[in-house]
């Protein structure tokens, strides 16, 4: 199993509009491809600044290149993002999976 984190910053003032834009593209988007095994949505808010990272897991590195094309390792934007990020990070991480845990209670 691979683990994917992506990273992200807005305005504390567009995090909850930001929040929500996140759940209707993105979060959607990784939960519609085939072998990806889940999806946690972290927020830190840190002065007048919310960071946001993406915690996905997948079946494989064919099952990421399904959601993010062939450059993988490239984070996948929309067109509305640039509204509210205050940068666009060029890439995101990936980890194997060496012990996987217990689901968090809800």
């Amino acid at each position: 199993m691979i683990a994917r984190t992506w990273h992200g910053r807005v305005p504390l003032s567009r995090a909850a509009a930001y929040e929500a834009y996140l759940r209707q593209t993105g979060l959607a988007d990784y939960q519609a491809v085939a072998g990806n095994r889940g999806v946690y949505l972290l927020r830190r808010d840190e002065g007048d600044v919310t960071h946001f990272t993406t915690l996905t897991f997948w079946d494989s590195v064919d099952a990421i290149r399904a959601f993010a094309g062939p450059d993988y390792e490239r984070a996948r934007y929309y067109p509305e993002d640039d509204e509210y990020l205050l940068e666009r990070e060029p890439s995101v991480t990936h980890y194997t999976v060496v012990e996987p845990g217990n689901t968090p209670p809800q």
